[in-house]
């Protein structure tokens, strides 16, 4: 297989020849029973599904991973005898890590095999996530270090995914598709939770909590190589990609920066992104310390330490995830059929429903732990309407060939200013809150620190509403678009040159 040949495929199982056999007609010749036989995207239906699930399973792998570490983040700080501000470090290295190679793997995913891309740096991720579990507990920087590589395996999957679901759906189906595609994600993000705490119960030891993603993770690539074809860019719209002459990367990026619709959705996902970062990495240390200082629980003084609040935070996860990612496509869907603007206008509204009710978890974490986790249930059931529709809103905004461009731009801004900084920032804030180091101001300055995420999530919300004044036209420019004579010759030398 040549890496450079996005179409090539040598891959044995499911094979849309073996498909066609059989099913020829006499007389008929090979282009027209090629032209019967074979999709748009040169991808079978069936394959097709076998695909996505695929892609969802390691979608689902890679946010398992990601929060797994917040499982048990008590029994790391406990081991590495760390402070706030070095707990939030470990979300952030391994966020800034994925948010600046994102560009590098957008720019190869547009141009080079997507398959092969993606194996090769799932392969990386698991082998490094495998080796941050044997880390001394003297050497807290090499911890920091291997998972700032986990994020090269993960950079490589989300800003290509979605584009590979987008050459084999189109319309509603796709809006179908990438649902699917997005439960993963609270889904991956719960069961990083459950399975850590579980794990690190059983064993005694958070470590063994960070080795079932890779195990998994290799069995996911041997999936990618087997069942996944790689499809023909933007075939499936009836515009392949040779009628879609590829710019160069400052073009594209000059086209993006253009394009209103998309830069106010990435605003406004970025705003997703904080607050996610945010309660994903100190929302199970949060409500352990609630318990510590309101029920009498017993701090974490030597591991292991309780992960109870870390299992039921990651059941909520899962639960609210799959509603709100649900609830937020079947809303969508119906409100198309009054406005074009239906996109934008459900994640403002699953932003800015989100906020008040994020507040109230907060503040009554000291009041009342079950009204607590009511809340944080509506409140990120709200927050989980959007995932599936901000994806759908980048690829019809955005021409076939820019579209890993695109993601992987969106993925550097909304991580930048999104979740890069905020599980540090929120940590460095509780630090410089606490008047002293009792389990009372140890509570009361993260307590303080997370209601930033209720301000933040209502910016989100009016970005969204500014996303709904452009969202038409720049749609209709998408599916419209032509390149002119003069950057159709000019591109074409410059890859004839190539």
């Amino acid at each position: 297989m040549s890496l450079a040949d996005p179409t090539s495929d040598t891959t044995p199982f499911f094979s849309d020849d073996s498909e066609a056999e059989g099913s020829e007609e006499p007389g008929a010749g090979p282009s027209q029973r090629r032209e019967e036989e074979e999709p748009a995207s040169g991808v079978s239906s069936l394959r097709a599904v076998f695909t996505v699930i695929v892609l969802c399973f390691i979608n689902l792998l890679n946010y398992m991973d990601r929060f797994t570490v917040a499982g048990v983040l008590p029994d790391i700080e406990q081991y590495f005898g760390i402070n706030d501000g070095k707990s939030g470090l470990l979300q952030t290295v391994f966020i800034c890590s994925y948010m600046f190679l994102a560009p590098v793997f957008g720019y190869l995913g547009d141009r080079y095999n997507r398959k092969m891309i993606m194996s090769v740096g799932i392969s990386f991720w698991s082998i490094v996530t495998l080796a941050s579990s044997y880390t001394p507990k003297e050497y807290f920087w090499l911890l920091l270090l291997t998972r700032g590589l986990v994020g090269v395996g993960e950079a490589s999957y989300s800003t290509i995914a979605p584009t590979i679901i987008a050459d084999l759906y189109i319309k509603e189906r796709r809006t179908q598709m990438l649902s699917v595609f997005y439960f993963a994600i609270p889904v991956g993000s719960g069961l990083g939770y459950i399975v850590g705490s579980k794990v690190d119960d059983l064993a005694g030891d958070w470590h063994w909590a960070l080795r079932v993603t890779p195990a998994l993770g290799l069995v996911a690539v041997v999936l990618l190589l087997f069942v996944v074809k790689e499809p023909k860019r933007g075939a499936i719209e009836a515009r392949p990609e040779h009628t879609l002459q590829r710019t160069s990367w400052l073009g594209d990026m000059k086209a993006l920066c253009r394009n209103p619709s998309f830069v106010l959705s990435t605003f406004g996902f970025t705003a997703v992104a904080f607050v996610t970062g945010s309660l994903a990495l100190w929302a199970p240390a949060f409500l352990f310390r609630a318990a510590v200082f309101t029920e009498g629980r017993p701090p974490c003084v030597k591991g292991p330490c309780d992960t109870s609040d870390s299992l039921y935070f990651g059941i909520i996860t899962v639960v609210s995830g799959i509603l709100g990612v649900a609830s937020g496509a079947e809303v969508s869907r119906r409100l198309r059929l009054r406005t074009p603007r239906a996109d934008p206008l459900v994640c403002a509204l699953g932003l800015l429903l989100s906020a008040p009710f994020l507040y109230l978890a907060i503040v009554f974490a000291q009041a009342s732990p079950i009204a607590t986790y009511v809340f944080i249930f509506l409140g990120e059931t709200f927050l989980s309407m959007n995932w599936a529709i901000v994806a759908d809103i980048l690829l019809y905004v955005v021409v076939p060939t820019r579209r890993s461009t695109a993601e992987a731009f969106q993925i550097v801004l909304s991580h930048l200013l999104g979740d890069a900084g905020s599980p540090y920032l929120i940590g460095v804030v509780s630090d410089s809150l606490k008047q002293t180091d009792s389990y009372l101001w140890q509570f009361r300055s993260l307590q303080l620190s997370l209601l930033t995420c209720s301000f933040v999530a209502v910016g989100g919300g009016a970005f969204f509403l500014a996303t709904a004044l452009f969202i038409e036209k720049d749609r209709q420019r998408a599916t419209n678009y032509a390149p002119t004579a003069s950057i159709q010759q000019h591109y074409s030398e410059d890859y004839t040159q190539q």
